[in-house]
């Protein structure tokens, strides 16, 4: 019996760890942005969007299955191996890690009142006030 309703919950909360993440940036950007882009981005490596715009990437809060989902898909990297990466990036001074934002309502928010902006939500959460620049 045990075995059972272990097997329901993991059934339960599977389909939410395989949402579809959206990447959104401000409607006014114009840049064209590849995966490859998003990742250089969100690693720290690319400080500007192709317009010259400064980028601002924000990360959806740790634990969430959208953040989950980006920095597999996206990033191909594990949390810890995330983590890491901006541990030396900071104390080298080579760069600051994205701000977490709690909700994907705050991140949105957050998306659309700033032009160099750049984050990642459950694709169901997008409005109107952000472009969607990738889909995964």
């Amino acid at each position: 019996m045990v075995i059972l309703g272990m097997i329901l919950t993991s059934l339960l909360i599977m389909p939410s760890a395989f949402a579809e993440v959206a990447v959104i940036v401000n409607p006014a950007n114009v840049s064209d942005i590849n995966e490859k882009m998003i990742k250089k981005i969100f690693l720290g490596k690319q400080k500007k969007f192709p317009n010259g715009q400064v980028v601002i990437p924000l990360n959806s809060q740790e634990g969430t299955a959208s953040r989950d989902s980006f920095n597999k898909n996206i990033i191909g990297r594990s949390a810890t191996q995330i983590s890491s990466h901006w541990a030396r990036l900071v104390f080298t001074g080579k760069g600051t890690q994205p701000q977490d934002l709690a909700s994907d309502a705050e991140i949105i928010k957050t998306v659309s009142s700033n032009q160099g902006a750049i984050s990642y939500v459950d694709a169901a959460s997008v409005t109107g006030n952000v472009k969607v620049i990738a889909k995964f």
